[in-house]
């Protein structure tokens, strides 16, 4: 393997990984809290709520993300002009409500898993609800849905690779650029090593938090 060659496309390999990172972090600050808003919709009350969300998730997880990629960035303007979205912009949209309906049924069953007794619980300990939601239920509920975030987060820097199909210059298509430029198997090797790096990186720190709250059985 050629280590000069390997220099010379780094700087673009690494500006494809500064976007696939960018990508990353927008559709995590995105889709967890509002995962978390729709997983407290999907188990209201209010059945109209409820069904409008039931209806949501069923349609994001029952189609695939390079769909809803080619839907929300060619297909939006079809229907009307002012749906109009820039590439990045659209990748991220469509991210962040693909993986917030994957995180609102993860929430939603970490949520349910909690036993209505410590409610009764906290309630005898005359705790109001923030307190039981922060000191008693949200730890627990943290733990439980952890492993499930952690495996969604690491599908989301692999996933990232779909934004090439809106032609957006992430990490991949900086690697296939210069693959059939220079008709080599070389960038995608150095582009595979990347993408190891970064998912080995978050298994580390995502192993770190579950040990940081295993004291909660």
């Amino acid at each position: 393997m050629n280590l000069t060659y390997i220099w010379e496309i780094l700087p673009s390999l690494l500006s494809g990984a500064s976007l696939t990172l960018q990508l990353f972090l927008w559709t995590l600050v995105g889709s967890v809290p509002l995962g978390l808003i729709v997983a407290l919709g999907l188990m209201s009350k209010f059945t109209p709520l409820r069904e409008l969300l039931k209806f949501y998730v069923w349609l994001i997880r029952g189609t695939p993300l390079l769909l809803q990629l080619i839907f929300v960035f060619y297909g939006l303007p079809i229907l009307s002009s002012a749906l109009t979205l820039p590439r990045y912009e659209a990748a991220v949209v469509t991210f962040i409500i693909n993986y917030a309906a994957y995180f609102a049924e993860i929430f939603r069953g970490g949520l349910q898993s909690i036993d209505k007794g410590q409610y009764e619980s906290a309630k005898v300990l005359r705790l109001n609800y923030w307190q039981t939601i922060h000191k008693i239920v949200a730890p627990q509920v943290f733990k439980i849905v952890l492993p499930s975030v952690g495996n969604e987060v690491i599908n989301l820097v692999k996933d990232s690779s779909l934004v090439y199909v809106i032609g957006l210059g992430d990490l991949l298509r900086a690697g296939n650029v210069a693959t059939t430029r220079d008709v080599t198997l070389v960038p995608y090797i150095v582009v595979a090593i990347m993408y190891l790096l970064m998912t080995a990186i978050l298994s580390y720190l995502l192993r770190k938090i579950e040990q940081r709250y295993s004291y909660w059985k």
